[in-house]
């Protein structure tokens, strides 16, 4: 996880070579005892009380929601027995009272107490539950995926007006993300102006200086070309044009400068283009403002 946010390459090395910084140290530190607090020490109470997981599906639960469950109507009354038992006869159902399906479960719930918030839908249970069923020669399915309306006999409906909100909703997200993949631009233009105001250049000219941040989005090496534009007049200098590896990110340092009668105002809106040689297709623009003195 830090690697996504310190080069992979250079924080193995460090790491085994004991040169890590500071902060990539403290984070790696971080995440390893979060991890172990989290799977190691508090284990299915992270599952119970901090998951919200159960929360947000015990929200979208109707009765003909598919769930781990089991039937009572065939598993009680619950008991052991001998294999060959003429159980029924007895008064049993096929529940032997093994308790195999709250051994298995993570968050430590028996499931044959009905539907419940802790349920995480492992299907552990549903494994453990029909090896024994095996074992027992009798039919599997004591506990399973099933609906509420099943289990008390009535009909399951598959399409719902829930259902069909739920799907219609995923297909907007879906859409939604693929728009923005396929429509994200391929190269970001970030423009940081500087904290001085402004100044007055050798030529008597009020100068402003920024910090450009060209970020090449696309999976090959690319050629920008900077513009600025906004006010006649506008003098560009620095690096019109910069090459950039994949996923690289490029910083240059700029300076625009405008004699002081062209200034309209004090504050005045000014745009920089960033386009790909390769590409023209591949471009951004960012706004930032122009300083000078006040006009009187």
């Amino acid at each position: 996880f830090v690697g996504y946010f310190t080069p992979i390459r250079e924080l193995v090395p460090d790491l085994l070579t004991l040169q890590v910084g500071g902060w990539a140290l403290f984070w790696v530190a971080f995440f390893t005892l979060a991890t172990y607090g989290n799977a190691g020490y508090l284990r299915e109470q992270v599952c119970i009380y901090m998951c919200p997981y159960a929360r947000f599906q015990s929200v979208m639960f109707d009765k003909d929601t598919l769930i781990v469950s089991y039937d009572p109507r065939r598993g009680e009354k619950r008991g052991p027995r001998k294999k060959d038992a003429d159980y029924k006869a007895m008064g049993l159902g096929d529940c032997i009272d093994c308790t195999m399906c709250v051994q298995v479960c993570p968050t430590g719930i028996d499931i044959r107490d009905g539907l419940q918030i802790e349920c995480i839908g492992c299907a552990a249970c549903i494994d453990a539950c029909d090896a024994i069923m095996d074992r027992m020669n009798y039919p599997r399915g004591l506990i399973s995926y099933t609906t509420e309306h099943n289990l008390s006999g009535q009909k399951t409906h598959l399409l719902r007006p829930r259902l069909i909100g739920y799907a219609v909703a995923l297909l907007a997200m879906m859409g939604l993300f693929t728009y923005a993949v396929y429509d994200r631009p391929l190269v970001k233009l970030d423009v940081l102006k500087d904290r001085v105001l402004y100044r007055e250049n050798e030529q008597g000219n009020i100068e402003n200086v920024y910090t450009l941040k060209v970020m090449n989005k696309a999976q090959r090496e690319q050629t920008f070309v900077i513009e600025a534009s906004g006010l006649d007049g506008l003098v560009y200098e620095g690096r019109r044009e910069i090459r950039a590896e994949a996923g690289e990110l490029v910083t240059v340092p700029v300076e625009l400068s405008i004699a002081p009668e062209k200034l309209p105002s004090s504050t005045n809106e000014i745009v920089f283009h960033v386009r790909s040689v390769d590409d023209e297709s591949i471009n951004d623009d960012a706004d930032s403002r122009f300083i000078g003195p006040s006009i009187r």
